[in-house]
């Protein structure tokens, strides 16, 4: 996945809103949430994204996915695939998608009412 292409998908998910920040990092948050980042990986593409435990501990040590820098050592269950092709583009759409199903799961149900999710 590009950069253009994972800006594109994250677009079409609903209440989303995009910042460039940390280093020149797409930061894409949902309700001022966080909910995937492309960048931090000394100029080279990485896709920075929310999981559940179990999808922390299976992938977290496989070749081209590491835990998040700075996200993971704060103790959240974060991941980023930092390599091309150690995650298909199918799959990266899947867990961008969870990531952000995460983050709105929550939020209050008045929260996600204003924002229409």
């Amino acid at each position: 996945m590009t950069r253009d292409q994972f800006n594109r998908f994250c677009a079409g998910l609903k209440a989303t809103s995009h910042v460039v920040q940390w280093g020149n990092a797409d930061v894409w948050k949902v309700g001022e949430k966080v909910f995937a980042i492309c960048g931090w990986n000394d100029g080279q593409d990485a896709f920075t994204f929310k999981v559940g435990k179990i999808a922390f501990e299976v992938l977290g040590g496989e070749p081209g996915i590491r835990p998040a820098p700075y996200l993971a050592s704060r103790g959240m269950t974060w991941l980023q695939v930092y390599e091309d092709g150690a995650m298909s583009d199918e799959m990266l759409h899947e867990h961008i998608e969870e990531s952000y199903r995460l983050v709105v799961a929550g939020m209050t149900k008045k929260r996600r009412a204003e924002l229409g999710v």
